[in-house]
């Protein structure tokens, strides 16, 4: 049975964590193609990063307020944003091709879209008193 197909696993509706489940997958496949390669230094980085955003999301799910919903989608638009940089050096070292540079490089950019719309809906939605800067 796949993983994605058991109910405990899929979060239907949920765009963010499905993109954000997806790239990881995409991720965790890339750093076992780099390790093969022998390559270890970036590939863990990339690898702990790339898979904490989708973790933070599914952390935000279940978030005990409004503020630590908000601070774990910072959390990962931050990884997100270092994933971009350790998929940027990759390829400028030559580790990734440009094809799937450019793939892996739109998928992180498109989850960090959409976690600024919702870091942006969820602090429009938060009293004043109580936003994070």
């Amino acid at each position: 049975m796949n993983n994605s197909d058991s109910p405990e696993f899929s979060t239907p509706g949920n765009t963010l964590a499905e993109q954000s489940m997806d790239f990881a997958i995409e991720i965790v496949h890339l750093v076992r193609a780099l390790r093969q390669n022998r390559e270890t230094l970036i590939s863990s980085q990339l690898g702990r990063s790339g898979t904490s955003i989708g973790a933070n999301i599914r952390e935000a799910q279940y978030a005990q307020s409004r503020a630590d919903f908000i601070a774990k989608l910072h959390i990962a638009l931050k990884e997100a944003n270092e994933t971009l940089y350790w998929l940027e050096l990759l390829y400028r070292t030559s580790y990734l091709r440009e094809k799937q540079y450019l793939t892996l490089s739109k998928a992180c950019l498109s989850l960090i879209r959409m976690l600024t719309a919702s870091l942006n809906t969820a602090k429009s939605n938060t009293p004043s008193a109580q936003r994070t800067p």
